[in-house]
């Protein structure tokens, strides 16, 4: 990179922290759930499809997701692995919240909004954005439409999921429920240790290697007790806003007038799937008794690093969160190709 490409970039990149800094300080005054995660995520991708140049770069992503994975982590303590072994029945319920919600939203795209077979398709597969659009790109489906589509969703999630946990849950005093305080040693070696961790899980290709691999690290450790490892306010706040920064950054793609186009159709392809999701967290709640916030968050169709956040920021569970959104991403990635083709059919030579 030249020397003038490194000033270009730095002067996107402040202008997005300096957008994702006001959307989370005004969302905190307000007194919002998730504050700096969704008012960061609200201005910017606002600002975004204004036509604003924002930017976070991918290595900053990743040293947030490694930052936030070992805070996550803090909030697993011995209590929570008893818990352990009720996860079964919601796995299980899992699969079939996954499959309800993809008809449901690709019902809703196909006959509703007529979107072709493989758009609708595509489009209502909740997550996994990277590896849906290479499928996608070998059965001649809207790209932009399906990139549009779940960006939608996920902007959505994250602006209304931590209402819905609050209304059901309760007052959620603080961003994250921690009050847990490491010291200086138990920073200097836990810290390299889940970033070993971590490298690893990226190089093995495991789904969100950066913040999954940091976050089991952490919850291992902490789970133990053999250290306390949990980073302070002043370094999570402004992790929290640069992740919503990260996630309104995904519309720099997005013409105005293509975000118009799929609004109506995706949201009402979101409704139906959140819906599913709710039913099936309904379920989940009162056959092993957990909070329904928490289940929801589980089952809901957005991403794996961001509803396992949300879990961490709202004082609930980030490691059943994280443990079914894996299950939920890894069974997509083994079996999509399997399914598209009994779904769609063989892809003609």
């Amino acid at each position: 990179m030249s020397f003038s490409q490194f000033q270009v970039t730095a002067a996107r990149l402040a202008l997005t922290l300096l957008i994702a800094a006001c959307g989370g300080g005004v969302f905190y005054w307000l007194g919002l759930p998730a504050a700096w995660l969704s008012g960061a995520m609200v201005f910017v991708a606002v600002t975004t499809l204004a036509g604003a140049p924002t930017l976070l770069p991918d290595r900053l992503r990743d040293a947030l997701f490694v930052l936030i994975g070992i805070s996550m982590g803090a909030g697993v303590r011995p209590d929570v692995v008893e818990r352990i072994g009720e996860w079964p029945i919601s796995m299980a319920l899992l699969v079939v919240v996954v499959v309800g919600v993809t008809t449901a939203g690709y019902a809703v795209l196909h006959f509703g909004a007529k979107w072709s077979r493989e758009t609708a398709y595509f489009s209502a597969i909740p997550g996994a954005l990277s590896y849906v659009i290479a499928l996608a790109s070998d059965r001649g489906a809207d790209l932009p439409r399906i990139a549009s589509s779940q960006s939608l969703r996920l902007f959505v999630l994250v602006a209304i999921m931590p209402f819905a946990v609050v209304s059901t849950n309760g007052a959620i005093e603080g961003e994250g429920g921690q009050l847990l305080v490491s010291t200086p040693v138990e920073i200097l070696v836990g810290v390299p240790l889940c970033l070993l961790v971590s490298w690893l899980a990226v190089r093995l290709r495991v789904p969100g290697g950066w913040m999954t691999g940091a976050f089991f690290t952490s919850a291992g450790l902490n789970a133990s007790g053999a250290l306390t490892l949990a980073l302070p306010q002043f370094v999570l706040l402004p992790c929290f806003a640069m992740m919503g920064a990260m996630i309104g950054c995904r519309f720099a793609n997005m013409t105005f007038r293509e975000f118009v186009s799929v609004l109506s159709a995706s949201f009402a392809a979101l409704c139906a799937a959140f819906l599913t999701s709710i039913a099936g967290a309904l379920l989940v709640s009162s056959l092993i008794d957990i909070p329904f916030g928490q289940a929801l968050l589980a089952y809901a169709p957005g991403g794996l690093e961001v509803m396992t956040i949300l879990a961490f920021m709202l004082d609930l569970d980030p490691a059943f969160v994280a443990a079914h959104q894996i299950a939920r991403f890894t069974g997509m990635v083994l079996l999509l190709p399997l399914v598209t083709g009994l779904v769609l059919g063989h892809r003609s030579t």
